[in-house]
């Protein structure tokens, strides 16, 4: 199928909490260079490439981070790079993109992701996107990907999976049975041994009028936003609207409620990178298991994630920590604790923030 329909946006307005010091309100986690020389937002987009046309990709942000991320992707037009007007989840998002979209296009197949997640087999991603844009453009239901847990991670949702109902070269595409929310511990371990849940990866799949008609259904207000966007300049009409749209996840208003959703399960590698304990992973480590960048030496220390912007780090007689260094500020944390690095925010001055 010719991909002239096909749209992609990238979702980055997060601010990336949980990799404080280094990610901040100005430049969060998917502007660092964590596991390249590239930002996870390079990385991001440069998936897309043979898939999806270049000018049909959109970034939505926000105003704090719009000058960062046009200077990152010098590739897009700048008027690719969309700042929403106003902070709010991901279904309005996933609204706004599809809004564009089928302004331009009412034959868009919208393909909606994060901005930092990490895949390193980008062939079979793009192989599999591909695979999906072209179901999606022939089936009135909404798309999803199933990543297939490596571990009982309590940190994700998952989608339990029913039936088989298509397979082919781009992969198995399964019925949704249901979105579970993040499980605890037992529950999450229970779901891996079932072999019938998967992780959530937050990548969607949607023709433009199967998602308006999903909206319209079970969140009238994204429905309606979607129905009446404007063709052309549309910056006065997102001004006006955008903001008084709800706070609210694309899971929560459209995918739990959808008639029918499905789901891709994902043959390539995916890590959502969400807190410093993914690096080790995804980096070399030494032979006491220290994973560490920039200038860092360590004695009898193991465990321990090291990550220098320029100071020297001695690591000495410690294990299980993490500890990152930046010119304003120093954090050391266990490991076992990443979690709660959001804890910090409330405590922590304007200026570090």
């Amino acid at each position: 199928m010719n991909n002239d329909h096909f749209y992609a946006c990238v979702l980055a307005g997060g601010t990336g909490e949980r990799f404080w010091p280094m990610s901040r309100a100005r430049k969060p986690k998917h502007l660092l260079k964590l596991l390249s020389e590239r930002t996870l937002l390079e990385e991001t987009v440069r998936r897309l490439d043979g898939v999806v046309p270049r000018e049909n990709i959109l970034v939505l942000t926000s105003q704090a981070q719009l000058a960062d991320i046009r200077a990152a992707l010098p590739g897009l037009d700048p008027g690719q790079v969309v700042a929403e007007p106003a902070r709010r989840d991901s279904g309005p998002a996933a609204a706004l993109a599809t809004g564009i979209f089928r302004a331009r296009d009412p034959r868009a197949v919208v393909a909606v992701l994060a901005a930092d997640a990490w895949v390193r087999d980008t062939a079979r991603f793009a192989a599999q996107l591909r695979a999906g844009l072209e179901w999606a453009a022939s089936n009135d239901e909404l798309l999803t990907f199933g990543v297939a847990p490596t571990s009982p991670a309590t940190g994700f949702g998952y989608l339990e999976m029913g039936a088989e109902i298509a397979r082919g070269e781009g992969g198995v595409f399964r019925r949704v049975a249901r979105f579970v929310e993040k499980p605890d511990a037992a529950t999450a371990a229970r779901y891996v041994a079932s072999g019938n849940h998967a992780w959530n990866a937050s990548i969607f799949v949607w023709r433009a009028d199967v998602f308006l008609a999903e909206a319209e259904r079970h969140a009238p207000e994204l429905g309606a936003f979607v129905r009446d966007f404007p063709a052309g300049d549309f910056s006065a009409y997102m001004g006006a609207r955008f903001p008084a749209l709800p706070r609210i996840s694309i899971d929560y208003a459209v995918m739990e409620k959808a008639g029918k959703v499905a789901t891709l399960v994902a043959e390539f590698d995916w890590d959502d990178v969400g807190t410093w304990a993914a690096l080790p992973g995804r980096l070399p480590a030494d032979a006491a298991g220290n994973t560490v960048r920039g200038p860092v030496v360590a004695v009898d220390s193991s465990n321990t994630i090291a990550v220098s912007n320029g100071r020297l780090i001695a690591l000495c007689g410690v294990k299980d920590l993490v500890v990152v260094e930046t010119p304003d500020a120093i954090l050391v944390c266990h490991r076992d604790r990443v979690q709660d690095l959001k804890k910090l925010q409330p405590l922590l001055p304007g200026d570090a923030l």
